[in-house]
């Protein structure tokens, strides 16, 4: 009789298991459906806007007087940029509508990463401890405002930087720079939403920091390599040879490792006095 008692409470811990599991993706899939539906909302209005949008967003650092290269001329007449030296084609006939396609979507990812990312932390937040969760209390801002900065960093230093010295880079004269529309997108696309990424650089150190992988020790310790790192990643994202646009890209990278130290010296002093 007891043996079949101790079965049955079994076979209810294992049903209770299995419904908490099934709960758990359910609540998930429909943090992905409204993401999902978020991204399509701003993706069918980036889709039905484009033609401004590709006229004074994406196509804007491809003119000499789009802002950044406004601001150096003022920094130096050296710098200033009178032509960019290329034109861009369509070579698929489907080329022009692909694009279209591909541009709305990745704006629309770009409008609504931070309700995506606030669904993910929908979901994950109940999981956690009280203490957790006030540890890590605005953590939705904070991805938010520094995504937002990144992407700003991304379309107003790193693409127009890279795209003007690509453009003028030739071999010989005979050569003539004629990209394609996909390739001219697809490269700021990759280069802004990097920009967006590499600034939750904060937030990675936090996390590792949590868990006792990072401490702040450890990055002073390795604070020489990481800015030969950090200006590596400088003078590839930037090929432009001249110093200016170099740190342009590289002092901010390094105000950001700075600033990711702090971040996991105030996580260890807190675990210290948990």
């Amino acid at each position: 009789m007891q043996q079949q008692i101790e079965i049955g409470n079994d076979q209810e811990q294992e049903d209770t298991q299995a419904l908490s599991f099934l709960d758990h993706v359910e609540a998930l899939r429909w943090h992905i459906i409204r993401s999902f539906i978020a991204v399509c909302v701003c993706f069918t209005g980036a889709f039905v806007k484009m033609d401004f949008i590709f006229s004074n967003i994406l196509l804007a650092p491809a003119k000499p007087g789009f802002w950044t290269y406004r601001m150096l001329c003022k920094i130096s007449p050296a710098t200033c940029v009178e032509k960019i030296n290329f034109s861009l084609q369509s070579r698929q006939v489907t080329g022009q509508f692909t694009m279209h396609f591909l541009a709305a979507f990745t704006i629309g990812f770009i409008v609504a990463f931070p309700y995506i990312f606030w669904e993910f932390w929908s979901f994950i937040k109940p999981g956690l401890y009280q203490n957790e969760k006030k540890q890590i209390s605005g953590t939705v801002f904070s991805v938010t405002v520094l995504f937002v900065l990144g992407i700003f960093f991304g379309y107003y230093i790193m693409a127009p930087l890279s795209i003007n010295f690509l453009a003028n880079y030739t071999l010989d004269p005979m050569i003539v720079n004629q990209f394609d529309i996909t390739s001219y997108i697809g490269t700021l696309c990759m280069i802004v939403i990097s920009g967006g990424l590499m600034f939750q650089l904060p937030i990675a150190v936090f996390i590792l920091s949590k868990f006792g992988i990072i401490t702040p020790g450890y990055m002073r310790k390795y604070r020489k390599h990481a800015v030969v790192i950090l200006f590596a990643v400088a003078a590839v994202v930037t090929p432009s040879p001249d110093m200016i646009s170099q740190m342009m890209v590289g002092v901010p990278l390094y105000l950001l490792y700075e600033i990711s130290i702090f971040v996991s010296f105030f996580v260890n002093r807190k675990r210290k006095h948990i």
